[in-house]
């Protein structure tokens, strides 16, 4: 569904990305993990057409994103970012169906489809009235979380969507996007810093540093076959401190 063939960026002699070769697989969820600054971020912005790249193709179910083809591939993507991005001014209900509103879906067609969201997130109804300084962190994400999806979008990409979080929230916003993306069988791609959730959600699990793919595969497979010790330290940084105990 998505394709990165010899992407390289720069931002000014900042180069972000170096010959990235990437495939997210449709159905499946791929995940971009690595040390901040190493270009998960940018990979994401590039699969929405936010920026183009210097080098390389990014294609979109088989074709290139660019000028021409941008509209199409926005239409067809949910983005989800860090803080959710949620409009201060507009209530949860009114963030969730600005899209549908846009594009002139009747007011019937928003209303069962605002219900079905509520339902797949686990999200209050009754909040729905509700402006985002009112909800909780993980309300919010939820909110943010409808309305990539309010369009039955193709392809849901998600920029570190529970980075802010609680533990404890932060486990159960797992646990729901994992059932979530089972159940849609959408094309996600995810961008984390942390390894047990990219184990939890990820059917390929891609580890990047300084702007280059290091090793992709299984968290299984990335712990048992390191192709370099920088695998190795990446994976034994992020254990438990309870681990043996």
């Amino acid at each position: 569904m998505l394709d990165l063939a010899g992407v390289s960026k720069r931002f000014g002699a900042a180069e972000v990305l170096r010959g990235i070769d990437l495939l997210a697989a449709a159905g499946a969820t791929t995940v971009l993990i690595g040390p901040s600054g190493c270009g998960k971020s940018t990979v994401l912005r590039l699969m929405l057409g936010l920026i183009a790249p210097d080098a390389g193709e990014v294609r979109f179910d088989g074709r290139v994103v660019d000028a021409r083809t941008v509209g199409e591939v926005r239409a067809r993507s949910g983005y989800v970012i860090q803080d959710g991005g949620l409009f201060p001014h507009l209530h949860a209900r009114a963030n969730v169906v600005l899209m549908a509103r846009h594009r002139g879906w009747p007011d019937e067609k928003i209303r069962r489809r605002v219900d079905e969201l509520v339902q797949l997130t686990r999200f209050p109804g009754d909040a729905l009235a509700r402006y985002p300084v009112e909800l909780s962190g993980g309300q919010r994400q939820r909110v943010s979380l409808m309305r990539a999806l309010m369009l039955d979008p193709d392809v849901v990409l998600l920029d570190e969507p529970l980075g802010a979080l609680d533990p404890l929230i932060r486990a159960e916003l797992q646990a729901d996007l994992r059932r979530i993306f089972r159940d849609l069988k959408k094309t996600v791609v995810l961008v984390t810093h942390d390894l047990s959730e990219a184990g939890r959600l990820g059917d390929l699990i891609v580890l990047l540093r300084d702007g280059a793919i290091v090793q992709r595969g299984t968290l299984a497979e990335l712990a048992r076959t390191p192709r370099e010790p920088f695998v190795t330290d990446f994976i034994n940084a992020q254990r438990s401190p309870l681990e043996g105990l």
